[in-house]
């Protein structure tokens, strides 16, 4: 299998409160919560690592709350490259109810300095030659600005790496223009970016067209319940997912990202690996927490993804 980098510049140590209905203004009983260390880069590289790759992690991490981020990289193999900062990795609350609407509070960060962030941009040029590939995924912390992200992205295509991009606003923005090989908004974070609608069929192809343009192979929309859009060279396709039972959507996005990137460097066909990047996304809602807790229940998922050719409409 491959070798994988993640970076996760804003990682978070998420709660989930588990509770039938909130209610808001009341005082409000949850049936559990659930702590994980999190962030999109490091969801990502749990499911990569199910799926049997090699995997490097590295952002900015607070030296105060550090231990269950480190407890996560042991009993996951993953090697640590990230930068320690002053301060607490942020926390975010999510609050699950039983319907499946998930309300999150999310934390800013750490401030990161200048410092800190030449320091994780040498490891990284240090470190970056021997990866197939980059995930580069999530918010950034106060701090870090959408130019850095952008020059970051710049240089390792430099150093020949493929970049697989995951994050929204400015730094999204920002980091169309550098190019990378892949990335994965979903329908509101890519109209933001654009500054245009792409609601349509038709628009959200256009949109991918300029965007390949712009050195972008795969452009991959993500649509929750209605589904996933891929645009790349030559075809489009969309996958619809078997119905599930809602648990947490939190890591959604972050195992289609996973599944798309396995399928691609392991050589599979189009159809093969939009089919099981849906069928992981579908099985991550049906969970609270990271990664591909039953192979035989993502096989019976996969046999429940509908594909169709969008360029044969």
């Amino acid at each position: 299998m491959s070798r994988i980098l993640t970076l996760t510049m804003n990682p978070a140590l998420d709660l989930t409160v588990q509770l039938g209905q909130l209610q808001v203004g009341q005082v409000n009983r949850s049936d559990a919560m659930l702590s994980h260390a999190a962030g999109k880069g490091l969801n990502v590289a749990q499911v990569l690592a199910d799926l049997g790759h090699e995997l490097t992690v590295a952002g900015f991490l607070g030296v105060d709350n550090q231990l269950p981020f480190e407890t996560l990289f042991g009993q996951r193999g993953f090697v640590d490259e990230f930068v320690r900062v002053p301060g607490e990795t942020r926390s975010n609350i999510k609050l699950a109810e039983s319907s499946g609407r998930i309300t999150d509070i999310n934390g800013r960060g750490p401030q990161v300095s200048a410092e800190a962030q030449q320091a994780l941009f040498t490891r990284i040029e240090q470190i970056a030659s021997g990866f197939d590939v980059v995930v580069v995924a999530g918010s950034l912390p106060k701090g870090v600005s959408a130019q850095w992200l952008q020059s970051l992205l710049l240089r390792l295509k430099e150093l020949g790496l493929k970049v697989a991009l995951d994050t929204s606003g400015e730094a999204l923005r920002a980091g169309l223009q550098a190019g990378p090989w892949l990335i994965k908004p979903n329908t509101e974070e890519l109209a933001d970016a654009l500054d245009a609608p792409i609601i349509s069929i038709e628009a959200q192809a256009d949109a991918a067209a300029r965007l390949q343009q712009q050195g972008i192979e795969h452009v991959v929309i993500s649509q929750g319940s209605e589904g996933v859009h891929w645009f790349a060279d030559g075809f489009a396709w969309q996958s619809l997912p078997p119905s599930v039972t809602v648990a947490s959507t939190v890591g959604a996005g972050d195992s289609l990202l996973a599944g798309m990137v396995h399928g691609l460097i392991s050589g599979h066909t189009p159809q093969q690996t939009l089919r099981t990047a849906t069928a992981i996304a579908a099985m991550a809602v049906t969970q609270i927490g990271f990664g591909i807790s039953d192979v035989v229940q993502l096989k019976k998922l996969e046999q429940g993804v509908s594909l169709r050719n969008l360029a044969e409409q």
